[in-house]
C-alpha cells in the first residue's frame, strides 16, 4: 500500500512541478515588463497596470482560477480549455501566471526604484545607454534587493498549486485526497505534506545559497 501511495504521490508531483515551472517562466518576465509599466511616465499605461494589479492582489487565486477555467466556457457557450488534464494544466499556469506576474511586478518596481538614482546617473556620465545602465548597474543591485521578497512568494507558490485541486487538475494534493476519498484512510495526507516540504525545503537552501553569493553587495 505504501508504493502504491508513493507512486500515486509521485505523479501528483510531476504535475506540481510542471504547474510550478511554468507559472515562473511566464511570470517573471511577465512581471519584469508590468513593472516598467507602473513607472512609466504614460499615465494611462500606469493607472491601468495599478488598477489590474489591485484587483488581482485583492482577490482570491481560487476566485480567479475558476473564473479562468469556467468562464470562457459560460460566456461563448464554448470551453476554450479542453476538458483533459492538459487543459486543466494550462488554465491554472494562465491563472497563476497572472496572479503573480502582479506580485512581481510590484516586487520589480521596489528593487527598481530602491537602486541609487545617483549610480545610474553615473552611468550615464561615463556615457552609457539606458540598456547598458539597466543590465550593468541596476539589474544586479536589483537582484539582491529581490531575493528574500521573491523567495517568499515563491514558496507560496508551491503551496498555492494544490488550489489546482479545485478545477480536477491531478496534482499532489488530489492524489494524496484521493485516497481518503476511495479507501478510508487519512495518512497519504500527511505524507503528501512531507512531500511539499521536501519541494520548499530544496528551494529554501537554493535561495539561501543565492544570497550569499549577492552578499558582496552589501
Amino acid at each position: 500500500m505504501f508504493w502504491e501511495v508513493t507512486q500515486t504521490l509521485l505523479m501528483g508531483l510531476w504535475t506540481t512541478f510542471q504547474i510550478f515551472i511554468l507559472t515562473l517562466l511566464f511570470a517573471l518576465p511577465l512581471g519584469l515588463i508590468m513593472s516598467f509599466g507602473l513607472m512609466s511616465k504614460f499615465k494611462p499605461l500606469r493607472y491601468l497596470l495599478n488598477v489590474l494589479v489591485w484587483v488581482i492582489r485583492g482577490t482570491p487565486l481560487m476566485l480567479q482560477l475558476i473564473i479562468i477555467f469556467y468562464g470562457p466556457g459560460l460566456w461563448l457557450d464554448h470551453n476554450i480549455w479542453s476538458g483533459n488534464e492538459a487543459g486543466r494544466i494550462t488554465a491554472t499556469v494562465v491563472a497563476f501566471s497572472i496572479n503573480y506576474a502582479c506580485y512581481f511586478s510590484v516586487i520589480f518596481k521596489g528593487g527598481i526604484q530602491g537602486v541609487p538614482v545617483g549610480q545610474r546617473e553615473a552611468g550615464q556620465v561615463l556615457g552609457m545607454t539606458k540598456s547598458q545602465i539597466f543590465f550593468k548597474v541596476t539589474l544586479l543591485q536589483m537582484i539582491k534587493r529581490i531575493v528574500p521578497p521573491m523567495s517568499n512568494e515563491i514558496i507560496t507558490l508551491v503551496k498555492d498549486t494544490s488550489l489546482a485541486r479545485i478545477i480536477a487538475a491531478y496534482e499532489l494534493t488530489f492524489a494524496g485526497f484521493s485516497f481518503m476519498k476511495s479507501a478510508g484512510i487519512t495518512w497519504p495526507l500527511f505524507y503528501t505534506g512531507v512531500f511539499y516540504l521536501l519541494f520548499v525545503g530544496i528551494l529554501t537552501l537554493l535561495f539561501n545559497f543565492i544570497e550569499k553569493k549577492l552578499s558582496y553587495f552589501r
